[in-house]
């Protein structure tokens, strides 16, 4: 049991360690699947055109659902401007729950992009209320600039 506590208390005391953790591992994914979809272009229109607008869906997975997922993805794995990279992929992932996946919904099918999707979503709606830790780019910056600041007296 001594053991045990021993774990939780370190646990408690790197929290930002795991958030950091699961921010680089969302970077990497995000960026991979921007790949992929690079890769796999015919894929990405395929889901797009299940969107009623599917001009201009194909337009917007052209023009910004690839960057943004290789470019987020990669500024969320370093992290640097991990909030702005985070929001960057919410219209994504937002747009891919809403209109794509959840009409679906009600259908039995074998699936898990739907509840994957809510996750990432939901992931990256921590990242932007908490930011980056301390093993992150914007971390080394910002305690940069903190301390060449000069500090100023009470009086």
């Amino acid at each position: 049991m001594k053991n045990l506590n021993e774990w939780k208390l370190w646990c408690q005391g790197h929290e930002d360690l795991f958030r950091d953790l699961v921010r680089m591992y969302l970077g990497v994914g995000l960026f991979v699947k921007g790949v992929y979809f690079m890769t796999h272009r015919s894929e990405l229109d395929q889901l797009v055109g299940q969107i009623d607008n599917a001009v201009f869906g194909q337009a917007a997975a052209a023009h910004y659902v690839i960057p943004a997922h290789l470019a987020g993805g990669l500024l969320l794995a370093i992290g640097l401007f991990t909030r702005v990279a985070a929001l960057l992929q919410v219209p994504i992932l937002f747009g891919a729950a809403v209109y794509v996946y959840l009409p679906k919904m009600a259908l039995i099918e074998p699936r898990q992009s739907m509840e994957f999707t809510f996750l990432v979503l939901f992931i990256l709606f921590l990242i932007v209320a908490y930011g980056a830790g301390r093993f992150s780019v914007d971390h080394l910056l910002w305690k940069k600039e903190q301390s060449q600041l000069p500090a100023h007296s009470a009086a």
